[in-house]
């Protein structure tokens, strides 16, 4: 008993093994029904047969009460057994050898944060007129008008000056746009892939997120169908930035080997959660990243 108790089972044994035990118990219930139903019909023809202990002794329940303890103890046991032994492995994901190795170098250019103004022409030089140190003074001759009064003179009130309205106030300056900031290439601390953050040494801390990343693209990658039946394989390199807190944005494919692989890549790629920001000087800043995914026919 021991020795099955240190048994493992695959999950197909096990449910077999509930099947068959399913089985035995109807099997059991059905023979065991038949057969009371012949011994009652028997005594219903002959009641003064077979009377011992009890008025019918032949269809005494406690008659069978050994047989079904027995029974079904051994029914415990065995999914007892079949429960601790019950073994699920998880499902192996095959990952290329060199998955995150470029033959080249891809030579991207830096995003732009924000587009460069032109600078302002420069002023015109100064115009120097000379002035003549002679001037001449223009004598007016001075006229005198008569401003005395008659009595027959009409005195007409000056009109009245009308206000003009003030001009309307001018428009507000428009707003001025957010300063985007600015995206790396390197940085201090790079980003990578959450689900490491218990290792402490850093080399370590790398490859585990390296690990986590290639499990969580093949894992969830599949091979296109035309890529299938062409045979189509190669290194699809994915761009993207991560952001300040993590998120994936701009994803674009910057190398594409065709029949779909390209689509593929950025659709595990827009599936990613979030990443540990990279940091620079003990800040988080936007990275930009290039992440190759490698499609190989097994």
């Amino acid at each position: 008993m021991l020795a099955f108790a240190f048994t493992s089972f695959t999950s197909t044994q096990v449910v077999m093994g509930l099947l068959l035990a399913l089985f035995l118990v109807v099997a059991t219930i059905i023979g065991t029904k038949y057969y009371l139903r012949r011994i009652t019909r028997d005594l219903e023809n002959n009641p003064l047969q077979n009377r011992k202990k009890s008025k019918y002794d032949a269809v005494d329940v406690f008659h069978w009460s050994g047989i079904f303890f027995k029974l079904g103890l051994a029914i415990t046991l065995f999914l007892t057994a079949l429960a601790f032994n019950w073994t699920s492995w998880e499902k192996e994901v095959y990952i290329p050898e060199n998955a995150l190795r470029l033959d080249e170098e891809i030579e991207v250019e830096t995003p732009r944060s924000q587009q460069e103004k032109p600078p302002p022409p420069p002023p015109p030089p100064p115009t120097i007129t000379e002035v003549p140190n002679t001037v001449e003074v223009e004598e007016d001759d001075n006229l005198f008008l008569d401003q005395s009064i008659d009595v027959e003179t009409e005195i007409v009130d000056a009109p009245k000056a009308t206000q003009a309205s003030a001009p309307p106030p001018p428009p507000p300056p428009p707003p001025e746009e957010p300063e985007e900031a600015p995206i790396f290439k390197i940085v201090e601390d790079m980003p990578r892939f959450a689900g490491c953050e218990n290792v402490h040494k850093k080399e370590e801390r790398d490859q585990c997120s390296q690990q986590k990343l290639l499990e969580f693209i093949y894992s969830n990658i599949k091979y296109p169908q035309l890529a299938k039946e062409t045979r189509i394989e190669g290194v699809v390199v994915v761009q993207f930035v991560v952001e300040k807190d993590g998120s994936i944005t701009d994803v674009k494919v910057v190398r594409d080997i065709g029949g779909g692989c390209g689509e593929e890549a950025m659709r595990v790629v827009k599936m990613m959660p979030k990443w540990i920001p990279g940091k620079q000087r003990g800040r988080p800043v936007r990275v930009l990243f290039n992440l190759p995914i490698r499609f190989q026919l097994v």
